[in-house]
């Protein structure tokens, strides 16, 4: 054959097969994916594996130390001191989250200055075993429950100075020093938000020692079962009512400021007795003046058993 028709048969064999040859295809493409995600996977499981390895010795002093240096950041000379901690279980806060049923709150405004809060519960008694705590916590807590059982004795003095002793039950929890005004027709009539002159009398009474304290205090409304009518829709709007009205006499007549108290009503849901008895009815149907205490709830929450020693 000559040179020109082996030219020829080359140009016609690559012009069948479109000028150019197929590429070889890598079928196994695949493997460089698979081996990043298996490297990848591995990592992770060595990063878990060392993570999981916990010096428990360590982790205790490491939280001990954290406890210490938030609890008094004045005295602590740094958080990782190795002083000895508070955070060992023996302290415990009870759950203070807004329970259900708050529709009753009331945002006593009235153009005074009187600013709405959200509801604080009912605290629940506490076994707080106090030989277990941390001694600058205690010691904390010894001058909380000393303050706010000056206060109560002042508040207590004063009342029985005007003839008034016995109308006002107290009690220290894990929010502060309270004070039971129990609606037995001495402050409010039965389905009634007015108060009686008595109520004036005490309230003006513990005004001053009330005023002169730095913190917040909360009136709290409450109901017994005994289903309203008339004017009041339900024992939320009653409630409510009987803590304005005693905010508004603090705010009003006594000289309290408006920022530094709220006013709330909870309604029946929170009685102190939980039977049918008529002297359930009667202690249900209060007004709850809570000095709310500054302290921290590690502090707070000793309170109870401190002065229930006393």
């Amino acid at each position: 054959m000559s040179a020109s028709a082996a030219h020829g048969a080359r140009r016609g064999r690559a012009a069948r097969g479109g000028g150019h040859e197929e590429e070889h295809v890598n079928h196994e493409r695949w493997l460089i994916s698979y081996s990043d995600m298996i490297t990848v996977l591995m990592a992770l499981f060595i990063v878990l594996f060392a993570i999981s390895q916990v010096d428990q010795d360590k982790y205790v002093a490491l939280r001990d130390s954290l406890a210490a240096g938030f609890q008094d950041t004045t005295t602590s000379p740094s958080v990782l001191d190795g002083s000895a901690g508070t955070m060992d279980g023996t302290s415990v806060v009870p759950d203070t989250s807004p329970a259900a049923g708050t529709a009753g709150m009331v945002s006593a405004d009235n153009g005074l200055g009187m600013q709405g809060s959200e509801p604080v519960p009912q605290p629940q008694p506490t076994t707080t075993d106090t030989a277990t705590v941390d001694p600058e916590v205690l010691a904390a807590a010894e001058r909380e429950a000393a303050h706010l059982q000056e206060l109560q004795a002042m508040i207590a003095a004063n009342l029985a100075a005007n003839g008034l002793d016995g109308t006002v039950r107290f009690r220290i929890d894990e929010r502060g020093l309270v004070l039971g005004l129990v609606a037995d027709d001495v402050f409010f009539a039965a389905a009634s938000a007015e108060m009686t002159d008595t109520a004036r009398r005490v309230l003006d009474v513990a005004a001053p020692s009330l005023v002169g304290i730095g913190e917040q205090i909360s009136v709290e409304g409450h109901a017994n079962v005994i289903p309203v009518s008339g004017r009041y829709a339900t024992n939320w709007e009653l409630s409510a009512d009987r803590a304005t009205q005693v905010l508004r006499r603090l705010v009003e007549s006594d000289g309290m400021p408006g920022g530094r108290i709220m006013a709330i009503g909870f309604g029946d849901t929170r009685p102190l007795v939980t039977d049918s008895s008529p002297e359930a009815l009667m202690q249900n149907r209060r007004v709850d003046l809570v000095v709310l205490s500054a302290a921290p709830e590690q502090v707070r929450a000793l309170l109870p058993a401190l002065t229930a020693k006393g």
